[in-house]
């Protein structure tokens, strides 16, 4: 599984890694925000896995004033939850989450 979830944080990052600063102003798919906002919520919620996996408390993802920070930011936080050694629900959680939002920028 965490092969899966590695390989899912891989495409997502692949997918956005050339964006510009407008691209990630846009709106996202679902309409909940902007496409930076979406990926933002993501990292955030990674990174709550990651915490609850090593049972330390949650703590805010800052936002970078570099928004092209952000797939960097996933990759830390992806690899956060892998040290963490989670079990397999929250692996798979964490796939799905990362496919999901890979599936719904455009």
């Amino acid at each position: 599984m965490t092969a899966e979830f590695d390989r899912a944080v891989g495409r997502l990052i692949n997918h956005v890694s050339h964006w510009t600063p407008p691209r990630w102003a846009a709106s996202g798919a679902s309409g909940a925000g902007t496409r930076e906002d979406l990926m933002h919520t993501l990292i955030q919620h990674i990174a709550d896995l990651a915490a609850d996996a090593e049972g330390q408390p949650r703590r805010p993802v800052p936002r970078l004033d570099n928004v092209l920070a952000l797939p960097d930011q996933l990759r830390v936080v992806a690899n956060d939850l892998i040290a963490a050694r989670p079990d397999e629900a929250t692996l798979a959680l964490a796939t799905q989450e990362v496919s999901a939002l890979n599936t719904n920028l455009p």
